[in-house]
């Protein structure tokens, strides 16, 4: 986990900084002449993850979507008797290939995997 680190001369934020003679990463300080080594070369890393269930969350009308392949599937929220189906559009080495169904019925709107 990543933290604030501060100028012990004048309080001020530390910034990473190369040190290209040493190969070294530096935490300095843009208002006075101090810095220290860092001990985690790890400068800011963010990952952002989505579950396939939450892409196909920002999809609106994906029963009306014409494009979709349509299977004999009851729906288990309210019965209706057709579903479109996709496969998880994920591109993680860790991703399971699964059928993600949502009912045909738009007032339902119900989402499953099987």
């Amino acid at each position: 986990m990543a933290t604030f680190r501060y100028c012990s001369e004048c309080n001020n934020l530390l910034y990473p900084r190369e040190d290209k003679e040493n190969r070294k990463l530096m935490f300095a300080c843009r208002n006075c002449e101090y810095e220290e080594a860092a001990e985690n070369l790890c400068v800011y890393r963010h990952e952002i993850v989505h579950a396939p269930s939450e892409q196909t969350m920002m999809l609106a009308d994906l029963s009306t979507d014409p494009t979709l392949p349509r299977a004999n599937v009851t729906c288990p929220n309210c019965g209706h008797p057709e579903a479109v189906f996709f496969q998880s559009s994920s591109r993680r080495a860790d991703a399971k290939m699964t059928l993600f169904y949502v009912c045909g019925d738009k007032r339902c709107g119900h989402r499953w995997t099987d």
